[in-house]
């Protein structure tokens, strides 16, 4: 009963700036993390397309010639 009632008191307690600033923190930290993923993946998308098209335009510079 006792852990019950500073579990209440804790819950019950104003929030200090520094904890509200921490956890402000750590949540920007997060998308940041999150963004850098995001932009990995944006980047090897690019990556990817590059590379199909410089493939595709030899492959038809190849049909020209050959007069497909």
């Amino acid at each position: 009963m006792e852990k019950m009632v500073e579990l209440y008191k804790r819950l019950r307690r104003p929030v200090s700036l520094l904890e509200i600033t921490k956890e402000e923190l750590r949540m920007a930290q997060l998308e940041k993390l999150k963004a850098e993923t995001a932009a990995d993946y944006a980047n090897s998308v690019v990556a990817y397309n590059e590379a199909r098209i410089e493939r595709l335009i030899e492959r038809m510079a190849e049909y020209k010639k050959d007069g497909i």
